[in-house]
């Protein structure tokens, strides 16, 4: 069985690895795409969207290792 469609911020960094006030940058950014739903506030992050992230930043960092901008 397929796990939930939307995630928590808190599920999302748990996800990343990565502290909760660097997804919420993230989000407040654009940079990852998260939808506000009710009228308190509550924000959640649609696991597509979760893996598009990933796969941006994958994408990024071959292309700075590639040009040499970041090294490991």
């Amino acid at each position: 069985m397929p796990g939930p469609r939307f995630l928590t911020l808190t599920d999302v960094a748990e996800v990343l690895n990565v502290s909760l006030s660097q997804v919420k940058a993230l989000v407040r950014s654009g940079d990852l795409k998260g939808v506000k739903i009710g009228g308190r506030g509550v924000w959640r992050v649609e696991n597509t969207e979760l893996e598009a992230f990933i796969q941006r930043m994958y994408t990024q960092t071959e292309e700075s290792l590639r040009s040499g901008v970041d090294q490991l």
